[in-house]
């Protein structure tokens, strides 16, 4: 994810670095790269304009302090608009506890519309323990309502079976029924079209009078750059839009329509879906997005995640284990996996600093998540005595374990390599902190980060 701008800006600051003095030449020059690398980004041009000048405006009317480095200065700036024009803050949903929440889904068809109404329920159903219906008023594509029911039965919320045919009638019977079983939100799944038409948009407006929903959510695909804004732009113009879902981040390498839709529709983008699974969604913090722009990483979300993902009992466990010296394969496939659950080599390394050159170097590595795949196969395929004790793996066993893997020996080679510099790694790490992470990132998952300064 923005990985195209996240290069350009690198570049702009490395070419303001070791400048005492940044002339009013320096300042043009950056601002026109800062302008072309948002426009290459797919940024509507009319918040590529707002940001410029705002930036400029702030770079003259700053006094630059001793302490700060003319470019460090500029890096402050630019992130804080960049925050601006993401929204400032996450913005969560107005969940009401006395009566029902009534959430609307409207978009384009495969903008991932129906599976981010999905995504959301499990969101909600695991953050806040609420009872949850799904619904739709689909009646135009036959397979529309089933897809949604058979998503609704993989998150284990329940779903509105009904054989209507009046839009009306739908939403009436679905807040009758929610009301009647004691839900505490319903979400409503709409028609979406391949471009947006005047009927598309007359079914949505009576849909919002009937529904009268207290959160009404847009959702745009990422990948669609600069028509995403387009497509919010004309859902904000016929129905009243409180916030927007941006799917397919995962695979947008500029990010346009994420710096773009929140001005285009003046309502704070809510959440993000970052990969095809159910859990592949997330809270949109606009701070945090801003960091990842300019190459600084988001430790607090791979903190997060790591809370979310990591078993605390087999931490301890683990923990222990390498206390005594006794980390082995079993271990290491289960480090592996975890990795997968955190979002994967790439998921992960994109919320640490310097996520550009930490992509080109897994390129030069060939390291990649099928890598991962591969090597969770290969430690499947060995005994488990060979889990337990490595120095068991000769020439005979290794042909045997590629075999069984359908890999090569030379990655089984490479795969004894890596666990024995992990052993040994965890072995140091013993002293850091009591589950084998270091006292900072200990910290953190602990809720006492920053560290507080005397």
């Amino acid at each position: 994810m923005f990985s195209t701008l996240n290069d350009k800006f690198e570049k702009i600051v490395s070419s303001l670095k070791g400048k005492a003095v940044i002339s009013d030449s320096d300042l043009d020059s950056t601002l026109r790269q800062i302008r072309i690398a948002l426009l290459e980004a797919d940024v509507a041009l009319v918040v590529v304009k707002e940001f410029i000048t705002s930036v400029k405006k702030n770079i003259l009317g700053k006094e630059v302090l001793k302490s700060i480095k003319p470019d460090q200065m500029i890096i402050k700036l630019v992130q804080d608009e960049l925050v601006k024009i993401l929204g400032d803050e996450n913005q969560p949903l107005k969940i009401t506890s006395s009566q029902l929440t009534k959430i609307l889904f409207c978009g384009l068809q495969g903008s991932g519309k129906t599976t981010s109404a999905a995504k959301l329920s499990n969101y909600l159903k695991n953050s806040s323990k609420k009872k949850i219906l799904l619904s739709s008023t689909d009646i135009y594509r036959p397979a529309a309502q089933e897809q949604l029911k058979v998503l609704a039965k993989e998150v284990e919320v329940d779903f509105f079976t009904h054989e209507l045919k009046s839009i009306t009638k739908i939403v009436e019977n679905t807040i009758d029924y929610a009301q009647r079983n004691l839900y505490d939100i319903v979400i409503l799944d709409t028609a979406g079209r391949q471009v947006v038409d005047k009927d598309l948009m007359t079914e949505l407006t009576e849909i919002e009078n009937s529904f009268k929903p207290q959160e009404t959510l847009l959702v745009a695909d990422a990948l669609t750059g600069q028509d995403a804004a387009n497509v919010a732009k004309s859902f904000g113009e016929a129905i009243k839009i409180t916030g927007s879902i941006l799917t397919r981040i995962d695979g947008d390498s500029r990010g346009g329509a994420a710096l773009s839709i929140k001005t285009i529709t003046n309502s704070p983008i809510k959440f993000i879906g970052v990969g095809e699974k159910i859990q592949n969604f997330e809270p949109f913090h606009p701070e945090r997005i801003a960091q990842r722009i300019l190459g600084m990483g988001d430790i607090v979300s791979l903190v997060e995640k790591a809370a979310e993902n990591i078993d605390q009992d087999e931490a301890e466990i683990l923990a222990k284990k390498m206390s005594k010296g006794k980390f082995d394969l079993d271990d290491f496939a289960k480090q592996l996996k975890q990795m997968g659950k955190m979002g994967g080599v790439s998921g992960i390394l994109s919320m640490l600093p310097g996520v550009s050159k930490a992509q080109k170097l897994m390129a030069e590595n060939k390291i990649s998540d099928k890598l991962i795949n591969h090597q969770i196969a290969i430690i499947n395929s060995m005994t488990k005595q060979e889990r337990s004790d490595p120095n068991l793996i000769k020439a005979s066993r290794k042909i045997r374990i590629s075999k069984g893997s359908g890999t090569r020996v030379q990655d089984v080679n490479k795969l004894l390599k890596q666990f024995l510099q992990s052993q040994k790694m965890m072995k140091r790490m013993t002293s850091m902190g009591k589950s084998g992470m270091p006292n900072d990132l200990m910290q953190k998952l602990q809720g006492n980060y920053p560290p507080k300064l005397n």
